[in-house]
């Protein structure tokens, strides 16, 4: 499903996995959206995501989850 923030800018939902979560990409966690600041690359295909709260999330090589993210026009 595609919309439009905002801002004016198209948005969709994504399914990532740790090869292809971004910075920038908004994921919702226990009900509260956090927004990815920094990625750190782990053994075995594995990351850290640090969100912009300062908090924490590792997830295996296979983990997938639903992100929201600005898309780029065509």
């Amino acid at each position: 499903m595609n919309a439009w923030a905002p801002g004016g800018a198209l948005v969709g939902s994504v399914e990532v996995t740790a090869a292809t979560v971004q910075i920038g990409d908004v994921i919702q966690l226990g009900g509260h959206a956090h927004r990815v600041r920094d990625l750190f690359q782990l053994p075995q295909g594995a990351k850290q995501l640090v969100f912009e709260s300062g908090e924490l999330l590792t997830i295996h090589a296979r983990t997938r989850l639903l992100v929201v993210r600005s898309l780029r026009r065509r």
